[in-house]
């Protein structure tokens, strides 16, 4: 299991994904797509077609990483209607990963510390 920064910014890729796609494949979408820096250490995450796999690409400070799974059994939840490219908090990328639809959430206001100054 991984374990990004909490403070890191992480990016969906609403589109499907060709999970043949290695780490030149990913970081060109992430660049040429979602006009983001694959060096940046920012989480791109990508979902194939039929939403059984994952893979979520970043840059470790010394080279590239990806993070896999596969689902023997159900589909990743996400709002395709959002946009090609969207922002997610780490909770929300948890919730996709643990099968839990978004939509269906109702997430309470909270304080945050980078948001008052």
């Amino acid at each position: 299991m991984f374990f990004p920064e909490s403070n890191v910014k992480i990016w969906l890729y609403a589109q499907p994904t060709d999970m043949r796609k290695a780490i030149d494949g990913l970081s060109a979408l992430a660049k040429n797509h979602m006009k983001e820096d694959p060096l940046s250490g920012q989480l791109f995450v990508f979902i194939n077609r039929r939403k059984t796999h994952v893979k979520i690409l970043y840059f470790d400070r010394s080279g590239y990483c990806i993070w896999m799974k596969r689902l023997e059994k159900g589909r990743f939840n996400y709002n395709k209607q959002a946009g090609e490219k969207q922002a997610l908090n780490w909770t929300q990328l948890k919730l996709i990963l643990e099968g839990i639809e978004l939509k269906n959430i109702r997430q309470r206001k909270r304080y945050n510390h980078s948001l008052s100054a």
